[in-house]
Formats: C-alpha cells, structure tokens, sequence
C-alpha cells in the first residue's frame, strides 16, 4: 500500500473531526445568545458524514481502487454535510430580560450543553486516533527506508 494513500485517509478523517469540533464549539457559544421577537434564532448545527460517492461490493475493493488512483481516493473520503438540528428553542420565562417577549418569555436556541461536550470529547478523540495512524504510517515509512538504505 502506497503510503500517500494512508496520509490521505488519516487526512480525510481528521477534516471531518476538525469539522465536528468547530461545531460543537459555535453551538456551545451561541448557547445562550437571544432571539428578539419575530427574528431568526441561532439554530443549532451538527455535522453529518456521508459515505463517498464510490459504491464497490468490498472494503478491500474500495481499498484496491483507491490505491490505484487518487481520484477513486477521492471518490471515497467521506463528505461532511453541515445540517440544521431539528430541536425546537427553548422559552425562559424572564419578564425582566431585555428580549423577552410580549408574555416574559425569552427564546433561547435549543442547545444541550452536555451532548455538545460529548461531541466535542469523541471528535477530539477521533482526530487524535487520526493523528497517531498518520504518525505510525510516518514511522512505518522512515523505518522502511532505513531497512532499504542499510542493504
């Protein structure tokens, strides 16, 4: 196995974890951002993975294609689709508080602090398992090239 081919996919994955955490991190940060009345809300997001465009029958004939062409490589990354969380705001009863509506409800976006740490935890875990593949592959190499350079 070419070893650009394992760089590209410790690379492709850790694209898509980077994308998870910048999320996590915007949503965390807008958690406690307010709606005026009659104005658009911050709306969660969330990062959704979508297999490659390549449909083989195999890994290992997914595998065989990618290191046949950098092309079908590409074919198989994964894409990272940017989606709107369905979960509907939530109201605050706070007659006091600048935005708060005709009732004393402000509106905050739907955000849940706990699950977006948890994605941001498992995404860096993911990026760091990422991380060491590469680098493995990296020691693989230079050891190979030492084996070969000494004979």
């Amino acid at each position: 196995m070419d070893h650009a081919t394992i760089f590209a996919i410790s690379a492709a994955g850790m694209t898509l974890e980077r994308s998870r955490v910048e999320v996590a991190a915007l949503n965390l940060a807008n958690a406690n951002t307010t709606q005026a009345a009659g104005e658009a809300a911050y709306r969660p997001m969330r990062v959704v993975a979508r297999a490659g465009a390549a449909t083989l029958p195999s890994f290992a004939a997914a595998l065989g294609a990618a290191e046949s062409s950098s092309a079908a490589l590409a074919a198989l990354a994964p894409t990272a689709v940017l989606e709107a969380t369905g979960a509907a705001p939530r109201k605050v009863h706070d007659p006091g508080h600048p935005m708060a509506d005709e009732r004393g409800f402000v509106t905050y976006p739907a955000v849940d602090a706990a699950t977006e740490m948890v994605t941001l935890m498992s995404a860096t875990r993911a990026y760091e398992a990422n991380v060491a593949a590469m680098n493995t592959a990296r020691t693989l190499a230079l050891k190979a090239l030492d084996i070969g350079g000494g004979a």
